[in-house]
């Protein structure tokens, strides 16, 4: 195996701390005055210009060096923070971004611009302007000193600091660059030899310093510890000079006093804390790879439980079930790797609302619920361009300005809604707004003009809310650089559906919109019930199963020209598949009806034979087979044979459509 490429490296770790930025501008968005969050948008900003100049990404050292020394102003007070500036330090972050991905491409324009913009905010804060000279831009600017001043400096870190990439004999180095310094080290709180861990730290510092640099430098050799630290800087005053001489500043070994008292419980305290979290970064490349491994394996596992069934031999059955029981195990902790919370998704939609806001015009509040429900990591980064599209379209379309929705006795602010929730096999999301709605007429009218309907044509609320989905579809009066083009619900609608997936729309004029996505947990395996049809085998997904009953042959022949059966006082309409597939066999003499659940309605399916459940592993038809929408895909049976897997939302659309024209021929 391959060492990871160190550039590589750092541009993962550079657009995970580019998006701890943005997380972080967004916040004191809300907050102007939050310490905290200018503290931590000025460490992001640090720790990126010194890696990028570290790693040669010289033009992103020297242009992220500007939005650092502005944060830096305002962090010291000299400046106070504003939208502006946020918004400015906003833009030139998408731009790091470019000169993280390009750094050789010829990015001095638009370097040069942001830069401008950067400066009139923080001129617009009533402080003087930074430098704007790009390429002179990687030395860190210089403060005035204020004379020789001597600091006492007491500090001790957290007993895991070694263990996140702390090392504090660099902290002391750096302070020795700030001047004269000696430096006592505090063993009292080491504990007994036995008890001694030595990957952590149980010494504290206090050292002298006389420096003519400000107490800012000092504080900033801690920035990035500061959070979880204890740390005391007091100014002594500097006395005359004694007949003898100052002792000689100690070099750099560390006077370490004797131990006063073992401190058991702060090493029982360490180990706890050094446990908490550990993780481990692994390209999804790998991890995809072992998914298909386990997959493979879910395969074999099932053909060996089928010979193990069909032979006579005790011990082959008890090592089949043993494997089974491994493979099902290693499958779900496979799974839970794959899972990511949906909050990795919602937080990408915050920087799109700040920026639509100050676009339109329109105050808008983001709302975000069950951002903790997991999908998979593969169904999370096909759902991102949609979201994005169904997003902007609520907010362009669908909030009214803030005039307008005072006008209409409503908040000035506008709301929009982002949540998740998982049902069964599938996770719920959904984009809602308390805009103006989706006006029917307008969408009846702009239907009829393109002829995607009769004029005067009967069609049901949902069936009329449906022709948005249509390519080239909008009622948009004027095109905006968000939409009115008629491009992107359809294509939102191929990208769900393209995820097995299904998306729901509900309008009410005045009140706004909401569109639902249901999806999958997961596209790699999913548990299934298998089915005979005459002489083939299908799968249908466990989670949209609901019950299964018998339909014997005298209850087949009475429902004829009906194609419903009754459940509990009930009419449930169902499908005779050995019909829809034309299987050419004759049924079986007691079909079963197994009662699915597609969204709001229950539908049965007539099978031959139910053979039971079925762990699948997921594989993609053929290019041959990609536009037949009643398949997800197929899967190997354990004899080695294929079985299709239902998509039950198509399958029952084109099983309603086939009676419809059944019924008109009569």
């Amino acid at each position: 195996m391959s060492n990871p490429d160190p550039i590589s490296v750092f541009r993962t770790e550079a657009a995970e701390l580019l998006e701890q930025i943005e997380s972080g501008l967004l916040d004191l968005t809300r907050s102007l005055d939050d310490r905290d969050q200018i503290d931590a948008v000025f460490r992001g900003l640090h720790t990126l210009k010194g890696s990028g100049a570290m790693f040669g990404f010289e033009a992103l050292a020297a242009f992220t060096h500007h939005c650092e020394t502005a944060f830096d102003r305002v962090r010291k007070g000299d400046v106070p923070a504003t939208h502006e500036l946020v918004s400015a330090v906003l833009s030139a972050q998408d731009h790091m971004r470019a000169l993280l991905e390009t750094p050789n491409g010829d990015h001095d324009a638009m370097s040069a611009s942001l830069l401008d913009n950067l400066h009139r905010a923080v001129n617009g804060a009533g402080s003087p302007a930074p430098a704007a000279n790009v390429a002179a831009a990687t030395a860190p600017v210089a403060e005035a000193s204020g004379g020789m001043r001597e600091w006492r400096i007491r500090f001790s870190l957290p007993v895991n600091a070694m263990a996140n990439g702390t090392n504090p004999l660099g902290l002391l180095d750096e302070m020795r660059d700030l001047g004269e310094c000696r430096i006592v080290a505090d063993a009292a709180k080491v504990p007994e030899l036995a008890e001694l861990d030595p990957r952590d730290i149980h010494l504290s510092w206090d050292v002298t310093l006389k420096t003519e640099k400000p107490r800012s430098d000092i504080e900033d050799v801690f920035i990035f510890v500061m959070d979880d630290m204890e740390l005391e800087i007091t100014e002594i005053a500097i006395e005359p000079p004694a007949a003898t001489p100052e002792p000689a500043p100690l070099p750099k070994a560390v006077v370490v006093t004797e131990r006063e008292a073992p401190a058991v419980q702060a090493a029982n305290d360490s180990r706890q804390a050094k446990s908490a979290a550990e993780n481990v970064r692994v390209p999804a490349e790998r991890l995809d790879e072992m998914m298909d491994r386990v997959g493979e394996l879910v395969i074999a596992q099932s053909r060996l439980t089928q010979l193990a069934g069909a032979a006579a031999d005790l011990g082959l059955r008890s090592v089949s079930e043993e494997i089974e029981r491994l493979s099902g195990e290693l499958r779900d902790t496979m799974m839970v790797l794959r899972m990511m919370p949906v909050a990795s998704l919602f937080s990408r939609f915050r920087r799109l609302v700040h920026d639509l806001s100050r676009e339109t015009g329109k105050e808008i509040e983001l709302i975000t619920e069950g951002e903790s429900t997991e999908v998979d990591k593969t169904v999370i980064d096909r759902l991102a361009d949609p979201l994005v599209h169904l997003v902007r379209n609520s907010i362009d379309h669908g909030l009214e300005k803030p005039e307008e929705r005072i006008a209409a006795g409503k908040d000035a602010k506008g709301k929009v809604l982002l949540s998740a929730h998982q049902t069964g096999g599938e996770v719920i999301i959904t984009i809602k707004d308390d805009g103006r709605g989706i006006n029917r007429e307008r969408v009846r009218a702009k239907a009829e003009a393109s002829g995607l309907i009769q004029p005067a044509q009967a069609l049901s609320d949902p069936e009329l809310l449906q022709l948005i989905f249509q390519p080239g579809f909008s009622t948009a009066q004027q095109v905006t650089n968000l939409s009115g083009r008629g491009v992107g619900m359809d294509v939102v609608k191929k990208t769900v559906e393209a995820l097995r997936g299904a998306i729901d729309i509900t309008s009410k004029p005045g009140d706004g919109s909401e569109v639902s996505l249901r999806i999958p947990l997961t596209l790699a395996i999913i548990d299934g019930l298998l089915v005979r049809v005459g002489e083939g085998c299908y799968v249908i997904p466990l989670s949209a199963v609901e019950e299964c009953l018998e339909l014997s042959l005298e209850d087949d022949l009475r429902s004829r020209g009906r194609s419903f059966i009754s459940l509990r006082d009930s009419l449930v309409p169902f499908l005779r598949l050995r019909e829809l597939f034309r299987t050419g066999t004759q049924p079986d003499p007691h079909q079963k009806v197994v009662v699915i659940s597609t969204g709001s309605e229950r539908v049965g399916l007539v099978v031959d034979q139910i053979i039971g459940d079925h762990q699948t592993v997921i594989k993609s038809m053929s290019k041959l087979h990609h536009d037949v929408a009643t398949f997800s895909g197929a899967t190997i049976l354990g004899d080695g044979s294929v079985a299709l897997i239902l998509d039950v939302t198509h399958l029952v659309a084109a099983g309603q459509h086939q009676e419809a024209q059944m019924r008109a021929a009569g």
